[in-house]
C-alpha cells in the first residue's frame, strides 16, 4: 500500500520538494524543522546597527539551473542573475526562495528530532524544543515529545545526522550513508562603512578563504551597504572547526585584509556562522536512499552532487520512492 501519512525530518531544499510532490499526490506530510525557519543552507542572517539592517546570504551565494524544473521553480520565485547569466540569486534575499516553497505545507520550526521509535507502517517521531536545549546536551524528559504514527519517514538532512536515526530501525541504511563525505564551512559576515577596492566575486584556492562576495551587489539588496560574505575553504575550516565564532571572525576578517592588500576599514558587522555540513565532498551515488519494506529513507544534495538543484532532485526522487511502494 502507498504510504499515505508521512513525516519528513528536515525543511531545507530536498525536504520540501519532497512534501510539495507527495501533496500534489493526494498524501498528508508534516514536516519537522530544526531550525526557526525552513530553507536549511538557503539562509539569511539579518544584523542591526545603529537602527540599520544589514543583510546577509550566509549560506548558498547562489543557485544554478540545469534541468527544466529547477529553473521554473527559480522563475515562480522571480530569481534573478547574479553575477552572470548562469547563476541566480533570490531577492531580497536568498531565504526567499524556501519562503515560497513553504506556502502551504505543514511545518513544525524548532523540533529536533532525536529518534525514530515503533515498527514500519506505525512509525513514531520523538522530538525536542531546539530552541530551548543548549546544542549537544541532552535534552530534558519535560520538552520531549513525540508524533505518530506515520506510514513512512523521510530524512532530508545532511547524511552525518540522518545517520544516528536510521541506526537503530534500519542499521543498514544508516552504514550505506557512512560512505558519504560532507565538508564543514565557516562564514564570515562583514560590513564596512567604506567600499573595498575588490571585484563583486572571488574564487579562492589554496588558502584560507575559497569564496569571498560583496553581497550587498546582488538585486534587490542595498547597494550602498558594502557588505560581504567570506567562506573558508574546507581544509581550513577543520583545521579551526572548534574554535570560537568570535576568534574565527578575527581570523577570516584578517584573512581578507591580506587579500586587500591594505588595511580595513572598521567594521560595523564582524560575525562568524559554523556550518558543519556545508559542501558534499563524496556523494552516495543515487538519487536517495530508500528501504520499501520499512518506509524510511533518507535524501539531500548529498545523494548527487553540491548543488542546490541536486537536493531538490533527490527530494523529488524520494517522494517518487515513496510512492512506488
Amino acid at each position: 500500500m502507498v504510504p499515505q501519512n508521512i513525516a519528513i525530518v528536515g525543511a531545507g531544499l530536498a525536504g520540501m520538494a519532497c512534501a510539495k510532490t507527495l501533496e500534489a499526490h493526494g498524501a498528508r506530510v508534516r514536516l519537522f524543522e530544526k531550525s526557526r525557519r525552513p530553507g536549511g543552507r538557503m539562509a539569511t542572517r539579518r544584523v542591526e546597527v545603529d537602527g540599520v539592517t544589514h543583510a546577509f546570504d550566509h549560506g548558498a551565494q547562489y543557485l544554478t539551473a540545469r534541468g527544466a524544473h529547477f529553473a521554473a521553480v527559480l522563475e515562480v520565485t522571480k530569481s534573478m542573475n547574479w553575477p552572470d547569466e548562469k547563476r541566480w540569486v533570490g531577492q531580497p534575499n536568498m531565504a526567499i526562495i524556501c519562503r515560497g516553497l513553504a506556502d502551504g505545507l505543514d511545518i513544525t520550526v524548532n523540533r529536533h528530532v532525536v529518534e525514530i521509535t515503533g515498527s514500519p507502517g506505525a512509525w513514531m517521531l520523538r522530538h525536542h524544543d531546539s530552541a530551548l536545549v543548549t546544542p549537544g546536551a541532552p535534552s530534558p524528559d519535560a520538552a520531549t515529545a513525540e508524533d505518530g504514527p506515520f506510514d513512512a519517514v523521510a530524512l532530508a538532512i545532511p547524511s552525518p545526522q540522518a545517520i544516528p536515526l536510521l541506526a537503530g530501525p534500519a542499521p543498514h541504511l544508516a552504514h550505506v550513508l557512512e560512505g558519504v563525505v560532507m565538508a564543514p564551512c565557516w562564514t564570515l559576515m562583514v560590513a564596512f562603512p567604506t567600499r573595498l577596492p575588490l571585484q563583486d566575486t572571488l574564487r579562492l584556492t589554496g588558502g584560507p578563504i575559497g569564496w569571498a562576495a560583496r553581497d550587498s551587489s546582488k538585486p534587490g539588496r542595498n547597494a550602498q551597504q558594502e557588505n560581504w560574505v567570506v567562506q573558508a575553504s574546507p581544509a581550513w575550516t577543520r583545521e579551526h572547526l572548534e574554535r570560537r565564532p568570535a576568534e574565527v571572525a578575527l581570523l577570516l576578517r584578517d584573512a581578507l585584509e591580506k587579500l586587500v592588500g591594505q588595511p580595513l576599514p572598521p567594521t560595523l558587522v564582524c560575525l562568524a556562522h559554523r556550518w558543519r555540513y556545508a559542501l558534499v565532498e563524496k556523494p552516495l551515488g543515487a538519487p536517495c536512499l530508500w528501504d520499501p519494506a520499512l518506509g524510511l529513507g533518507a535524501g539531500g544534495d548529498w545523494a548527487i552532487d553540491a548543488r542546490a538543484e541536486a537536493a531538490v532532485d533527490s527530494g523529488a526522487a524520494m517522494a517518487a520512492a515513496i510512492r512506488r511502494e
